[in-house]
């Protein structure tokens, strides 16, 4: 009995000893593997994106944004408490052709695809800014002013001024988008004097005749006063568009000395007799020539009636704006055109008229971003002989059938959000994430991200106590929403 007492002694001993080194076997093996990182939170920020191959087009994504798990990746934070421009909005050209081929639909379809553009609910992009020719430019079917005369005569009284080619299609376009946006602001750019004020009497080229300077003053008072009669109130002018091209149909040569001069003799003071509150924007031409409004910000007389200056980007630097403002930082900037050349390239048209015009001419001041032009046919009519006809429209219009092409999408991404009245505010830009940020009326933040490299890159972003997380496709847009 002894003898079976040990061995069960000794048996359950040992199996205590072994269950014991199981145990910590056990433990042990627990303690090895490393903690699965904690699952992404998703935030309450809302997020539209855009990719290179169309896969997704300006589309809100769920649970694309989520909480900061890894410290270690790109960060942009914004900063909303340094503040630059406002901003007045983005948009398009309303050219003439674009005014005809909207016109020309079907009053339904016409109409919704007006609220698309134009209204800022639901899923409607939400233009803010529009441009307009004063007379007609090189996307109007034909070459007109609003006084022409036969050969030899003169009408420097503005008798004979009419608004009839608008009252055809871009008076009653823009009267419905007004019912639909009553505060959107609107441009007017001249691309030629009446033929009769000009040098060679031609639509092509030639220069402003000094000996018309104050008709061509009433000119634009008339214009502006003729649109407010029909309710369309005219925020700002520009002088001439792109003065120092000379070969567009139409066209005509303005440099910096006579621009001064036709504002400080004569439109300057014909607006203030008339109580015209209408602002007046130099130059409207590329950013390689900013020596262009510095000329007429020199001269003390000009300047008073100035507002600021417009420019294109066909060429020089989008960066080189910075300066100017440095130099006259009471003078505003607006970006006022840019063209797609058909067919369009989407990729890269995304990448770059995101990079240099909705992020890049907002962080060098411009309080608009404005692209050329808003719609065309599939044939890319109507120009003047000798204007532009590869002209990409933001949109393609046959009848009711609409193609909605790259500058729909670049401008949708901010439009639809930076409202006007916007603050630009303060983001850092890491490799290959140029952006911009904003606060709006209503108290949001908009960031505008753009990936400028050929793989996918995932960032964080920072504001105020928060740091999200979220990630883009080589050469995507995103526009996120706090």
């Amino acid at each position: 009995m002894m003898v079976g007492k040990r061995k069960l002694t000794v048996g359950l001993t040992a199996l205590l000893t072994l269950s014991m080194m199981g145990w910590r076997c056990n433990d042990k093996k627990e303690a090895t593997p490393t903690p699965p990182p904690p699952p992404s939170v998703p935030v309450d920020v809302a997020f539209y994106l855009t990719k290179p191959d169309k896969s997704v087009l300006f589309t809100p994504q769920e649970n694309s944004v989520s909480e900061a798990t890894n410290s270690n990746l790109p960060l942009i934070e914004i900063d909303p408490a340094t503040t630059f421009q406002t901003m007045d909005g983005f948009g398009f050209a309303l050219t003439g052709g674009s005014a005809m081929h909207l016109h020309n639909m079907s009053a339904a379809k016409r109409h919704a695809l007006l609220m698309e553009l134009f209204d800022d609910n639901d899923n409607n992009i939400g233009i803010s800014y529009l441009r307009v020719s004063i007379g007609a430019s090189d996307l109007d079917a034909s070459v007109f002013s609003y006084d022409d005369l036969p050969s030899g005569e003169t009408d420097v009284n503005m008798d004979h001024f009419s608004l009839a080619p608008d009252r055809q299609y871009l008076i009653p376009v823009l009267k419905e988008i007004l019912t639909i946006d009553p505060n959107i602001k609107i441009l007017g750019s001249p691309w030629s004097a009446p033929l009769w004020m000009k040098t060679d009497n031609n639509s092509v080229g030639g220069s402003l005749k000094p000996e018309y300077y104050d008709a061509y003053a009433k000119y634009f008072v008339k214009y502006i006063q003729g649109m407010a009669q029909e309710g369309i109130t005219i925020d700002a002018i520009t002088i001439q568009n792109e003065p120092l091209h000379d070969g567009n149909n139409p066209s005509m040569y303005m440099p910096a000395s006579e621009q001064a001069a036709f504002i400080k003799t004569s439109l300057g003071p014909a607006f203030k007799a008339a109580d015209i509150n209408t602002k007046i924007i130099v130059y409207d031409h590329n950013c390689d020539r900013t020596d262009y409004p510095a000329e007429i910000y020199k001269d003390a007389d000009a300047l008073q009636y100035v507002d600021g200056a417009a420019f294109h980007l066909y060429a020089g630097s989008i960066n080189s704006l910075a300066a100017l403002h440095n130099s006259y930082p009471d003078k505003s900037l607006y970006f006022t055109e840019q063209w797609i050349g058909a067919p369009g390239d989407f990729p890269n048209d995304l990448k770059w008229h995101t990079r240099e015009l909705i992020i890049g001419a907002s962080r060098n001041w411009c309080k608009t971003v404005l692209e050329w032009n808003l719609a065309a046919d599939s044939s890319l009519q109507p120009h003047t002989d000798g204007g532009c006809s590869q002209c990409l429209g933001a949109l393609t219009i046959d009848g009711d059938n609409v193609k909605r092409n790259p500058a729909y999408y670049i401008i949708a991404h901010a439009s639809k959000f930076v409202r006007p009245g916007s603050k630009r505010i303060s983001s850092n830009q890491p490799n290959n994430l140029p952006n911009v940020a904003f606060k709006t009326p209503d108290g949001s933040t908009v960031l505008i991200v753009l990936n400028d490299a050929l793989v996918t890159q995932a960032f964080n972003m920072k504001l105020g106590d928060e740091t999200v997380s979220s990630t883009l496709a080589g050469g995507a847009v995103g526009t996120y929403i706090w």
